[in-house]
């Protein structure tokens, strides 16, 4: 999908499908403001959301995910400590300012996010079975 509606954000060109790197296209969540805090004043619903991505990440024998985001995101994903690997400088699209990059799915990254956010352990509440190749 970033190859073909995202082209300006690729400064190296296209790139090439990977069976352990997937995309994500959107993520978000929709909290109030007595929503319990957690590290870096997120809400401890933002550490459940990533972690619960790398987890299925995890799960699926993936390394990365590519995803698509806006600057403001990228700030929350650095608060986070889970930071974009950035493929390129960030380029006004519509109305934001957006950004292509990396997400990190490691058992180190599950780690940090779960700390954080104060998870006791995994918020997949069944586990992912990973299909036969």
């Amino acid at each position: 999908m970033l190859n073909e509606a995202f082209p300006v954000l690729l400064p190296a060109g296209p790139i090439d499908g990977s069976a352990d790197v997937w995309e994500s296209s959107r993520f978000a969540l929709d909290v109030h403001a007595d929503v319990p805090k957690a590290a870096a004043g997120l809400a401890a619903p933002t550490y459940e959301l990533f972690a619960g991505m790398v987890e299925f990440g995890l799960a699926h024998g993936l390394k990365a995910i590519l995803t698509v985001t806006d600057v403001r995101m990228e700030r929350i994903l650095r608060r986070a400590q889970w930071p974009l690997e950035r493929l390129g400088v960030a380029r006004a699209i519509g109305n934001t300012t957006a950004v292509a990059g990396y997400l990190d799915v490691s058992k180190h990254a599950l780690q940090r996010l779960r700390s954080l956010g104060g998870l006791k352990g995994p918020v997949l509440w069944a586990p992912v079975v990973q299909s036969a190749a």
